[in-house]
């Protein structure tokens, strides 16, 4: 039995075979079970990069945006420049309530970050869960189904390595208290 209520897949072999881990993740996957299991092995490995995956293609396209969107809200500093604070702004608004105007305004602000900070990964990840990858008048071209969790296990990785460079483990243990606070039907906002 698992508390994820929001991880719809039933065994982790269907989000596997969405992705690839790590060679070192492989012995700590229960394919047969719940995804929580195979989640659970990971973070206790210290695998955190590879937990994120799983659990990000294990949320529905909000929880997994908003996600994202945590952890590029955490690192955010005065420092950050206008582009980056635009695109998580962007990322927040869709995964508050999205729309085909919310979703390309993220597409066109992933696009201006170049795709280098967590903020510009939350907006792309919002800009790949409907739609289309084309240009606007382009043919549509669908987005793969999961690309967008892509996008989220970047954004959260990289918002944790950026926050400590040198041991990053204390972070990923919150982003991953936070992620599977959404998939338990929660918002994500958890204490340290």
């Amino acid at each position: 039995m698992t508390d994820l209520i929001k991880v719809q897949e039933l065994t982790a072999a269907e989000l596997l075979k969405n992705f690839d881990v790590s060679e070192e993740a492989e012995e700590y996957l229960v394919p047969d079970t719940a995804p929580e299991v195979s989640i659970n092995q990971l973070i206790n490995a210290g695998l955190y990069p590879d937990a994120i995956k799983l659990l990000a293609h294990g949320l529905p396209k909000r929880e997994a945006v908003w996600w994202a969107c945590l952890a590029a809200r955490d690192i955010q500093s005065p420092a950050t420049d206008e582009d980056n604070v635009n695109a998580l702004i962007a990322a927040e608004s869709w995964a508050k309530k999205p729309s085909e105007e919310a979703r390309l305004k993220c597409k066109v602000l992933g696009e201006k970050t170049k795709h280098k900070t967590p903020a510009s990964w939350a907006a792309t990840a919002a800009s790949w869960c409907h739609g289309s990858l084309a240009a606007v008048g382009e043919p549509v071209i669908e987005p793969p189904q999961y690309l967008y969790a892509h996008a989220v296990a970047g954004s959260v990785t990289l918002a944790a390595v950026l926050s400590d460079p040198v041991d990053p483990g204390k972070i990923f243990v919150r982003y991953m208290a936070q992620g599977l606070d959404l998939a338990r039907g929660g918002d994500g906002r958890v204490e340290d």
